[in-house]
């Protein structure tokens, strides 16, 4: 399992903070903002005419490793702008990880890999966001596309307007098919994707909730302020904890299948995932 096996639950990201690419202050405060990983943005929040000056500021700022993980978010692979932000940022001291946008087919996530790649082997680490319906057909295929790939996403924003998507229900079915893909590739489970009203913290915990129950693990923001409330929500409560406690030390005492106090059965799977709980418990201030 490539992505499982590199990451524990404590060690995966909850917050992922976007932060635009032709804006180096406010990349620079994003940095101490508290986000377990800087994504700094040099597609969709950078205008035409500030492409090549964002490149250029990125490229500056993360010449040397700041102290939080940064991912780049390149321009989109099929256009002009993706094959000079590879070269000028793929081996940089200061950069974590590549987020390819727009992937629709394992041959997107190929050709950057080997691009990327420096003569002495290996890749950055890649991280695949699909926008579009044949990119979700294709998720499977894309998560197991290279070793270099290291997580997959949705863009729901794109993928609603692919869609034709009206209700919040009807991005159900997408968001699963893309747990379920990275699940059977033996990656990290996703991040969800942005929540676009920073005013909103009450309907973004709502949101993160939904988006625990369906399998996600964290979130990317667009503001400091989300970051608490998406932590908040992907953190285990107090009761799961407690829950999860009984049930590994129960397992403890009695092989294979075994009852709770409470007459609840559980087996090797649910052990598994109680573990999991207390490995990210240990997040909790």
């Amino acid at each position: 399992m490539r992505g499982a096996a590199r990451d524990t639950a404590r060690g995966t990201p909850l917050t992922w903070l976007y932060a635009p690419g032709d804006r180096p202050s406010v990349v620079a405060k994003a940095l101490l903002a508290g986000a377990d990983v800087v994504i700094v943005d040099l597609e969709d929040a950078v205008a035409p005419d500030r492409k090549e000056y964002a490149r250029a500021a990125t490229a500056e700022l993360l010449s040397e490793p700041p102290a939080v993980p940064v991912h780049v978010r390149v321009n989109a692979l099929d256009g002009p702008l993706a094959e000079a932000d590879l070269r000028a940022l793929a081996h940089l001291p200061g950069v974590s990880g590549l987020r390819l946008p727009k992937v629709t087919c394992p041959a997107d996530v190929v050709r950057v890999a080997e691009r990327s790649a420096p003569a002495d082997g290996g890749a950055p680490a890649l991280h695949a966001l699909i926008e579009s319906a044949v990119g979700l057909e294709h998720a499977f295929a894309i998560a197991t596309a290279h070793p270099a790939l290291h997580g997959l996403s949705l863009g729901e924003a794109d993928l609603r307007a692919d869609l034709g998507v009206r209700e919040e229900a009807g991005l159900d079915w997408p968001r699963s098919r893309v747990v379920v893909a990275a699940r059977a590739a033996g990656l990290a489970p996703p991040a969800q994707s942005v929540y676009a009203d920073i005013r909103d913290i009450q309907g973004l915990a709502a949101s993160c909730a939904h988006g625990r129950a369906l399998g996600f693990l964290g979130r990317a923001a667009i503001h400091p302020r989300q970051l608490p409330a998406i932590e908040r929500a992907y953190l285990p409560t107090p009761e799961e904890i407690d829950h999860a406690e009984q049930i590994v030390k129960a397992s403890t005492t009695e092989a294979g299948a075994l009852a709770l106090p409470d007459g609840t059965f559980v087996d090797k799977a649910v052990v598994d995932g109680a573990r999991r709980v207390l490995d990210l418990a240990r997040r909790r201030p």
